[in-house]
């Protein structure tokens, strides 16, 4: 009898087992996976927006704004818009830049004329790499880029070869870059959802995701004769709650450009906004608006 009770039992466990097992793998098979190199667990808190919620309306030409845990898309305006990128162009040119140089490679300017935005570098002048990465991207300095660039063993045309290569390797088949600063020559462009995925790629390096949250610094040449006081042209950092980064740009043809990570509550969103009139004041406003409607929730994607 005891034996019988006991053969009982164990059917009953291994019936209630595979029942659960198989309910698991068909939970799994619901989610919808956005970004393929992270799937999303099935009980992910998801962002759902509220009943009657009005969409802001932006001056921008593009726009895209995506829950990064996720992926899920929370507001855009023709995202795949290609545009110029103007100085959003120096994330990959600091990807490129992090593949190419270790952190003591100390890095001599030359005597290249370069116009635009310029941190003040001097012909001759010798810095290591990561301070020429922190005029990069928190000065968004043309001639620390054009150094970079024209270090690089293969030479500056190589250096672009590479961004390119980069982007691609991305997935990313509507960006091109002609230069590694982002003026407007050559062919030179972006659509604001590439640029939301090779942000989401750069912000994975912790060497620049601290570079971009910097607002103030000061870097010296190696020898400490030349010092060079950065401040961060991203007015977001430090006065919008939450924003750590990533990076501006401006052209005169480009209009204002600019690509924030924010982070409220654990709920972190990339937001590009391409073509503004007022790109600090719209993201800011896109920032509240996302933050203000939607909910993150305990819900199974359909």
């Amino acid at each position: 009898m005891k034996n019988n009770l006991l053969y009982l039992a164990l059917l009953a466990f291994l019936l209630i087992s595979t029942s659960a097992l198989s309910l698991s793998n068909n939970l799994s098979s619901l989610v919808t996976y956005v970004f393929p190199e992270k799937k999303v667990k099935a009980y992910s808190p998801l962002p759902v927006l509220k009943d009657q919620a009005k969409y802001p309306i932006l001056s921008a030409q593009s726009v895209m704004a995506v829950d990064l845990d996720s992926g899920v898309t929370l507001y855009e305006k023709d995202p795949n818009k290609t545009l110029l990128p103007a100085s959003t162009t120096k994330i990959v040119t600091a990807l490129v830049s992090l593949d190419s140089y270790n952190l003591d490679r100390v890095l001599k300017v030359g005597k290249a004329n370069v116009v635009g935005q310029k941190m003040g570098l001097v012909s001759g002048e010798q810095l290591l790499f990561p301070d020429l990465l922190n005029g990069l991207l928190i000065y968004s300095a043309n001639d620390a880029a054009e150094v970079l660039a024209s270090s690089h063993p293969g030479g500056r045309e190589l250096f672009i070869a590479l961004m390119n290569k980069k982007v691609k390797d991305l997935g990313l088949n509507n960006t091109h870059f002609s230069n590694p600063t982002g003026l407007d020559n050559g062919a030179q462009y972006v659509t604001a959802r590439d640029l939301i995925v090779v942000s989401k790629y750069a912000m994975k390096n912790p060497i620049f995701a601290k570079i971009v949250g910097i607002k103030e610094i000061t870097v010296k040449s190696v020898d400490g004769k030349i010092t060079h006081k950065l401040t961060n042209v991203n007015k977001l950092l430090g006065s919008v709650e939450g924003v750590l980064g990533v990076k501006t740009g401006w052209t005169e043809n480009a209009r204002e450009n600019l690509v924030t990570e924010v982070s409220r509550n654990g709920k972190r969103v990339m937001i590009v906004v391409l073509g503004s009139s007022d790109r600090f004041g719209e993201t800011t406003e896109l920032i509240d608006w996302i933050y203000n409607n939607y909910s993150w929730e305990n819900v199974i994607p359909s």
